[in-house]
């Protein structure tokens, strides 16, 4: 997957392309021609090191990411969770792109390792770029896109030097690739990131994303023997008008519960989830259908839709998502990349940029229209210090602050503690924990009858979003929480509902918005919002948020809607950062129930 290093719609990209551009045309350096998302960069540029030490201040703290710089497939192996990402070991933008590896006992506590693959051969030589990990006969394999030496992109294969090794340090590929290449006729540079491999009817199979036209194509490809590779007549499936397709995956879910499935698994209670990465929107989408394993052809089900007009994993910063089923606990995760909404000489002055969304538990809604999606049990292991809130009235225009816990509190002095975990591996903590909280409530609205009229022409959730805001008053909402908020309020991230009435039903409005999250007028600061398909004959909506220093991670709902927000506040930060649950609607909304607790820092594993 080629990562483009911002949201298209950052206002501060076409400056920065300018600077870009100039500075290519003054050292007259040549950058070849590739058909892909992100922006290529002088090497000067790619290779700028920040200043030590890494700027903390916006820095994650429980979500994953590496020591500094720009990073971007997952898999269990022998009692370890294995995440593989691109990451750029020279610099905070994209180049010299390799795969960055570390490795964990639980999914929140990890120890980085080594980068696992570079660019070394004559089928990788200009680059190292997605794929996916796939266990074969007990036996791992990383498939991944090289760009050759004619900047064609090319899919390649690696295996473990040591497969006695559980940390899997050292990988080794094979002469033999690249064991696909672009056939005739199809665009060798809008081919990539393939996908994890299943067995189908004596037939390993694959899908590479892939664009004819305006055409997105998930071109299937099977194997015997995982070496020798076949196009298939036709894709698995594809849709006009959708553009590139990047770094696809297809999986199965049960009909009923919440388990699990391998990549394999087929039968009367099976759907199965293909999605992809939209290249011309940054933003990715899936559908929800049938797989009919003798045609190797998926069908979308009636009424699940391909492109921008589909559902969406997450409706705000995430991208180039990744999924893999979990042995452990027999359950399916996903895992996301959350850009940055900082500008490219922001993210080299810092010394790092992207991070990893909080892994989440998915599976098929009760009514077989939509993911449920949630963060992994393992994350309210790093729950602390709690506050509770319970049956508090937020009649108009009511704002609470949530007093004793904030995503600014300080847990005290620095303490470094080491101790072993489950796999013998030396575990080293820092308790000194600013700006980290997660937030879980349950809102009651005791009368529907003040909702505003739902408007049809209101067909995007975004701009009503921008529209209406935290602060313009309406019958039911806004309500919610006001996240990263200064003394004062010159800046705050609200994360809120509004409830309309449309002629046959409620329509639920969920908003994530940073237009006041930061006084730096360099930010990209959104509104992110989506419809809520939420039910609500009692009166109830959830909300819960994680916050950890400059991701904002909603989840309303249960997990039917979730929202990921990137935000740089300059004056609420550290022990200047507030929480509040606040009513601008007219109707008075209760809070049922508030749950908040500080989170710990992961622990850092060490040899």
């Amino acid at each position: 997957m080629i990562k483009s290093h911002h949201n298209h719609h950052h206002p501060k990209i076409k400056f920065i392309i300018k600077i870009v551009f100039g500075f290519l045309i003054c050292l007259n350096n040549k950058v070849e021609n590739v058909e892909a998302s992100h922006k290529v960069y002088p090497r000067e540029l790619q290779s700028v090191e920040a200043s030590r030490p890494v700027n903390p201040r916006h820095r994650t703290a429980f979500h994953f990411q590496p020591p500094s710089h720009w990073i971007n497939g997952p898999m269990y192996y022998k009692g370890l969770y294995h995440l593989f990402y691109q990451y750029n070991p020279k610099g905070s933008i994209w180049g010299n792109i390799v795969w960055g590896h570390s490795v964990s006992t639980d999914l929140i506590n990890w120890k980085v390792l080594k980068p696992a693959i570079h660019k070394s051969k004559p089928f990788d030589k200009n680059g190292a770029w997605s794929g996916s990990a796939t266990i074969l006969h007990n036996r791992p394999v990383i498939l991944y896109t090289g760009l050759d030496a004619q900047n064609k992109q090319v899919q390649n294969i690696a295996f473990p030097a040591n497969e006695s090794d559980p940390l899997l340090q050292d990988w080794v590929k094979p002469d033999y690739n690249p064991i696909i290449t672009a056939s005739s006729g199809m665009n060798a540079t809008a081919f990539r990131d393939p996908t994890t491999a299943w067995w189908s009817n004596g037939h390993w199979k694959i899908v590479v994303g892939g664009r004819k036209r305006a055409r997105g194509i998930g071109y299937l490809y099977r194997s015997r023997d995982f070496k020798k590779w076949y196009r298939a007549k036709h894709p698995l499936h594809s849709a006009p008008k959708t553009g590139m397709w990047e770094c696809p995956d297809f999986f199965p879910v049960l009909v009923r519960g919440q388990n699990g499935l391998d990549t394999y698994m087929t039968g009367e209670n099976v759907k199965y989830v293909f999605k992809v990465s939209l290249d011309v929107t940054r933003f990715e989408y899936y559908t929800i259908g049938t797989y009919d394993p003798h045609k190797d052809r998926y069908y979308p089900d009636k009424g699940s839709f391909d492109g921008w007009d589909g559902l969406r994993y997450d409706y705000g910063n995430f991208y180039a998502s990744k999924s893999f089923f979990d042995p452990k606990k027999g359950r399916r995760i996903l895992w996301g990349w959350v850009n940055e909404s900082s500008t490219i000489l922001e993210d080299i002055l810092k010394g790092w940029s992207g991070i990893q969304g909080l892994p989440r538990a998915v599976w098929l809604d009760r009514n077989g229209k939509q993911l449920i999606q949630w963060p992994v049990e393992e994350v309210e292991t790093l729950r602390d210090h709690k506050v509770q809130l319970s049956s508090l009235n937020l009649s108009t225009g009511t704002l609470v602050e949530v007093k004793g816990i904030t995503p600014a509190q300080l847990q005290g002095p620095k303490i470094r503690e080491k101790k072993r975990d489950e796999g013998g591996l030396i575990l080293q903590v820092s308790l000194d924990v600013k700006m980290q909280a997660d937030v879980v409530v349950t809102f009651t609205i005791p009368s529907l009858e003040q909702a505003e009229a739902f408007d049809s022409n209101w067909t995007n959730p975004q701009q009503l979003c921008a529209e209406k805001g935290s602060t313009v008053a309406g019958g039911v909402g806004p309500f919610g929480l006001l996240t990263l908020a200064s003394a004062n309020m010159e800046e705050y991230t609200p994360v809120f509902y509004r409830v309309f009435k449309a002629p046959d039903k409620y329509v639920v409005l969920m908003c994530s918005d940073a237009k006041s999250s930061s006084l730096d007028p360099q930010t990209y600061k959104p509104s992110f919002a989506s419809f809520v398909d939420a039910d609500l004959s009692d009166k109830k909506l959830s909300l819960r948020t994680l916050i950890d220093h400059s991701v904002v991670e909603s989840f309303g709902e249960g997990g039917k809607t979730c929202i990921t927000s990137r935000v740089y506040p300059t004056l609420a930060v550290m022990e200047n950062a507030h929480l509040h649950v606040f009513n601008v609607g007219t109707q008075t909304v209760i809070v049922d129930d508030l749950n908040a607790y500080s989170m710990k820092k992961p622990l850092k594993m060490n040899n």
